[in-house]
């Protein structure tokens, strides 16, 4: 597949079977009420510039909270079964844990490219670059200098939409150019998290940007996601080698743990003899959407606790789920002192496919001076 440009623009491209069940922790929801995050605790200054939280908020009541280091949201506040604001994704009570060293890209915004590249080498027009090593010989969602630990210009447009700005110099972290990137956060009346990218150069780049919210549709800070139910509309997914790297080929997911066509629980198959399971740890895999126009939910997720629902849609070609395999839990510094334990939440980040740079089969990720990367991704809650 490859990147078409049209006049300078991209267009971007139930329950758990008893006897797996039964080894998990009980699913229930929080006697707590989910609150807004503290706004004083994420005033502060980093790298000579001003690190604020923004809060957007519709009339129905949903409400985030976003905070323009590294783009992160903070808090996602939507309506359950009996319209209890409940709190969707992890997090940390103030801006110090989020700057941690191997905090885990919480809520973050992730560039100059999103998921992983081989050994951190890719070669464009010619040229080999190196970039930062940061996931053991491979380099992880732009490297130790990625954009999740950037603070962002922010502008608040109304009360329900974030803009956020940040100019990435050419060479930091390894990439060529000098890319120019905006972000806008969008609350809609329907209770969605839009977010929409845009991004020029100066130079010809490679560019692939998301977001890494981690979510429990039971409230952040229940201690399983294995109970909630979900479809993934691909047919296939990238393979990994031992080191999470695609191959380069496709896969069907048809007989396989990995086909979501039909919505089963994410705890049903997730431990199976499986070599790509083995290799991710459970799900951490790049799934082949089979339509991203935006308008199509490419995926869906439900909590038969809460009964809410999140339905994803995207105009990039690819899906990253990821079932929380490394949250280890062993830390109590989430939000209210919570931990978060082994597959405590789940990842859906939309996404050209990981390592593209080095497999021509892949849909192109290089930006070139004149043309503009666009690409935007909505997560719909309802119940």
């Amino acid at each position: 597949m490859k990147r078409i440009f049209l006049k300078g623009f991209p267009i971007a491209a139930i329950c758990v079977v008893a006897t797996l069940y039964a080894c998990n922790p009980k699913s229930e929801k929080s006697a707590e009420t989910s609150v807004e995050a503290d706004s004083s605790k994420y005033t502060t200054t980093i790298d000579g510039k001003s690190v604020k939280l923004y809060t957007l908020k519709n009339e129905k009541g949903a409400t985030v909270t976003i905070t323009n280091y590294g783009g992160r949201v903070v808090s996602l506040l939507v309506p359950d079964k009996d319209d209890k604001l409940t709190d969707v994704v992890l997090g940390y009570d103030s801006i110090g844990s989020y700057r941690k060293k191997g905090e885990p890209f919480f809520g973050a915004l992730i560039g100059r490219y999103g998921n992983r590249i081989g050994k951190g080498k890719f070669t464009l027009d010619g040229k080999a670059y190196q970039l930062q090593l940061n996931d053991g010989v491979n380099t992880l969602h732009g490297g130790t200098d990625g954009f999740f630990s950037k603070v962002c210009e922010a502008k608040q447009i109304d009360g329900q939409k974030l803009e956020l700005s940040y100019v990435s110099n050419d060479g930091e972290a390894g990439y060529p150019g000098k890319l120019d990137v905006k972000v806008t956060y969008t609350l809609t009346d329907d209770n969605a998290l839009q977010i929409d990218y845009s991004a020029t150069t100066d130079k010809t780049t490679i560019v692939n940007l998301t977001n890494h919210a981690y979510f429990n549709l039971n409230g952040e800070g229940n201690k399983t996601i294995l109970d909630h139910e979900l479809t993934i509309a691909a047919d296939s997914i990238t393979p990994v080698d031992s080191t999470l790297i695609p191959t380069g080929k496709l896969q069907a997911v048809a007989g396989t743990s990995f086909d979501f066509n039909k919505t089963k629980a994410i705890g049903k198959e997730i431990d199976a003899q499986e070599e790509q399971l083995k290799f991710g740890k459970g799900y951490d895999h790049n799934f082949a959407l089979k339509i991203h126009d935006g308008k199509t939910a490419v995926a869906t997720v439900k909590s038969s606790s809460t009964g809410i629902i999140m339905e994803v849609f995207t105009t990039e070609p690819g899906l990253q789920f990821y079932s929380g395999n490394f949250l280890t839990g062993t830390d109590k510094d989430g939000k209210g002192g919570k931990s978060y334990p082994h597959r405590s939440a789940f990842c859906l980040e939309t996404q050209h496919f990981p390592d593209a740079p080095n497999h021509a089969n892949f849909a192109s990720t290089v930006l070139k001076p004149g043309e503009t990367y666009k690409t935007s991704t909505t997560y719909k809650f309802s119940k």
